[in-house]
């Protein structure tokens, strides 16, 4: 699966937060119901210094690698974490070195077979931070940039 390596400066992020496991259950539910109450209770609407019009899925406080719990947040790139309403988590994405894949396609299965393939791929990954950054959905069509964090 093709790649490329791109050098980020670091982001402020600001969403709702939960915590789960890839081999948990229940983490589709997780991460799912954490989108709903995104979007669904109007917190995406709540946010406040939005940088731009993109939201974002990240992927941090690993326990370990991909087969330990982490932290997923459902957010949105800020310049400023001052006025944030409660209840919004504020998390930063560092700067580094990361490999960025694009997905493209169906809404629902597009993303979930970029990550089946990392999972599979040689990274020399950090688990630092990971992060999906949705650039267009348009009647079920999505095109979303995944950053996998990578070791210096």
């Amino acid at each position: 699966m093709e790649y490329q390596l791109v050098e980020l400066e670091e982001k402020m992020a600001a969403g709702l937060i939960a915590r789960t496991n890839n081999y948990s259950p229940d983490m589709g539910n997780v991460i799912s119901g954490l989108w709903e109450r995104f979007f669904g209770m109007g917190f995406y609407s709540t946010v406040v210094h939005k940088a731009n019009g993109k939201t974002l899925g990240i992927y941090t406080d690993y326990e370990g690698t991909e087969t330990g719990d982490y932290s997923v947040l459902a957010a949105c790139e800020v310049k400023s974490q001052k006025g944030q309403p409660d209840g919004i988590t504020m998390k930063t994405i560092p700067a580094g070195t990361y490999a960025k894949f694009t997905a493209e396609g169906d809404v629902k299965d597009s993303v979930l077979n970029v990550w089946q393939q990392l999972w599979n791929m040689d990274l020399p990954r950090s688990f630092v931070c990971d992060f999906e950054e949705y650039e267009t959905i348009e009647e079920g069509h999505i095109r979303v940039h995944i950053y996998i964090g990578l070791k210096k």
